[in-house]
């Protein structure tokens, strides 16, 4: 156990988004960056009409709490592909689970790593999401090996996720991009929808 954190615990100090300083320069994301990037996970309908971005971190009390209804709305529209971006801000707890979970995208288990820890109560520490991990039926040595062997993809997709967002403003999470606008803070389900309607209109 102590093993497997300290390999991630390693990759924390080493890793750009870790160290970055608040005062890096934005530079102006490209829309295949921020829509179509191939190390982001994608859910719901890869070649759907609308694609919605989500900037998230596992620790956020509202990513968390709008979590089940934004999976619903896109599952019920049937033709909306979602992109989910960790922008981890609230701690070392949060890079380490996000780094877990792409991970477990690496061996193909993104949304089941996604769901044990977005559904999960309260706090994270780093004793706890291997806890989450495994109790959703995933091998946290498998994914400590995955992030060890993608270590530099992982840290590049978390890095141009924090440009991204400090690009776009955003002051936390969430915060979307829908089509062409940009929504930096909380959707409910109306406003979700709406934005999705308009993008759609819009083409």
């Amino acid at each position: 156990m102590t093993k497997r954190r300290t390999v991630l615990k390693a990759m924390l100090a080493t890793g750009g988004l870790a160290v970055m300083p608040f005062a890096a320069r934005a530079h102006e994301p490209t829309p295949q960056q921020v829509f179509a990037d191939p190390n982001a996970p994608v859910l719901g309908n890869p070649d759907g009409d609308v694609t919605v971005v989500e900037y998230f971190d596992f620790q956020c009390t509202y990513c968390k709490r709008d979590y089940p209804m934004v999976r619903d709305v896109v599952a019920k529209d049937g033709n909306v592909k979602l992109v989910m971006k960790d922008w981890p801000i609230f701690g070392e707890a949060s890079v380490y689970a996000a780094q877990a979970v792409q991970g477990a995208a690496a061996l193909g288990r993104y949304d089941t790593a996604l769901n044990a820890l977005m559904t999960a109560e309260g706090r994270l520490t780093h004793a706890r999401i291997e806890a989450l991990l495994t109790g959703a039926g995933l091998d946290f040595d498998a994914i400590a090996e995955a992030v060890k062997a993608n270590e530099q993809k992982i840290s590049a997709l978390l890095d141009s996720n924090y440009h991204q967002a400090e690009a776009f403003q955003f002051n936390g999470t969430p915060s979307y991009v829908i089509g062409r606008m940009v929504y930096p803070g909380i959707l409910d389900r109306i406003m979700l929808e709406s934005a999705i309607a308009e993008a759609r209109s819009a083409g």
